[in-house]
């Protein structure tokens, strides 16, 4: 085991996540969207790690007033907080919100498909470039009528929704609609390297937006929380557990000393980006206790992004450099010079996991 060292006591981390957990609950939540997941999921850990109710009672109150008038849906509800959602439900044996997560879930499955993934977006959200790089005309053309698609980030929604609300329901078919989501993006966006890319465009061969740090983060915590839910038994298990350990030796191969990683993982040009470590701490403490890593490699590399996502966390708790929503570009450089500087779930949400899913290990 190597030698390194947590940088702050226990006593330090709980400090640093009440005023994690005190930003999360001033979150501008819109039901739904990106970053509502890992806000949640934030907010719930908090509460645990340190007892307090007011947490739970903050998620709940959301849930019960959205699973009272859910519909109409819409395209964005893909990104609902589902397993925050299914926790709080079996919690309270809440049938108002299990009722609201099943007409949910009949929804998300009226999508079509398209390399056997619900399609996120009838027209995906492409962007010109941020940096302003010029766009070969093939790609200009995309960007002036852009087709539907699909993104990493919907790893962390719709597999573990369904899995998670399976395994609550005990209704197999959705356990197994999960699954085979699970399997879809890793076959889709899964780089013989481990590292994933961002999206595909429906009819479009290819896949883009190479190297993204926070969209592994979004890959590897929702093939973690599907392992989490289905029995080593399941058929694609192996698949999934080798998928989520390429995933994470590669990230440890592009870690930095200082245990974040660039904007985009494999470009030093592309500058800090602050919720990459979070969401690296977080998957990597959950793949030891999964037992599918090695513990002697992986334990240091998730100290160090612990490390490394706190000691980028400002006086006030706030994490810093994290970018703002990408959107979607065809060019490598829009992720290298995406806007960064924001307090957002999806910055808050992954510090207040990487606190709460290491705090029994170190």
């Amino acid at each position: 085991m190597s030698d390194v060292v947590v940088a702050t006591s226990k006593v330090e981390r709980l400090q640093l996540l009440e005023k994690v957990g005190a930003s999360l609950l001033k979150m501008p939540y819109q039901s739904w969207n990106f970053g509502d997941s890992t806000g949640f999921e934030g907010i719930l850990v908090v509460g645990k790690l340190l007892k307090d109710p007011k947490y739970f009672s903050f998620a709940e109150g959301w849930f019960k007033a959205w699973a009272s008038r859910p519909e109409p849906f819409r395209r964005l509800d893909c990104t609902a907080p589902g397993v925050a959602m299914i926790e709080v439900a079996q919690e309270k044996d809440c049938k108002e919100i299990f009722n609201a997560l099943e007409l949910l879930a009949n929804y998300l499955t009226s999508r079509s498909k398209d390399r056997g993934i619900f399609d996120t977006w009838q027209s995906l959200c492409l962007i010109p470039p941020y940096g302003g790089e010029e766009l070969p005309k093939f790609e200009a053309d995309l960007l002036a009528n852009p087709p539907g698609g699909t993104c990493i980030d919907c790893l962390h929604f719709d597999p573990p929704f369904f899995t998670g609300l399976g395994k609550a329901i005990g209704n197999p078919k959705y356990i197994e609609i999960g699954v085979e989501q699970a399997i879809g993006y890793i076959d889709a966006l899964q780089l013989p390297s481990g590292i994933f890319d961002h999206f595909f465009l429906n009819g479009v061969p290819g896949t883009w937006g190479q190297g993204w740090g926070r969209g592994q983060g979004w890959a590897l915590l929702g093939m973690m929380d599907v392992l989490h839910q289905i029995p080593k038994s399941n058929n694609n298990y192996n698949k999934i557990k080798q998928a989520a350990e390429k995933l994470i030796y590669a990230m440890i191969k592009l870690q930095r000393p200082d245990g974040r990683w660039w904007c985009v993982v494999d470009s030093e040009r592309s500058g800090e980006e602050g919720s990459t470590a979070g969401f690296m701490a977080a998957g990597f403490a959950r793949a030891i206790k999964l037992g599918i890593v090695e513990e002697s490699v992986v334990k240091p590399a998730m100290i160090k992004a612990l490390n490394g996502v706190i000691a980028d966390a400002n006086n006030a708790g706030e994490l810093q450099n994290v970018t703002a929503a990408v959107m979607a570009s065809t060019r490598k450089s829009h992720y290298e010079f995406t806007p960064r500087g924001f307090s957002v779930p999806w910055g808050q949400g992954p510090l207040a996991l990487a606190i709460y899913d290491t705090f029994e290990l170190v």
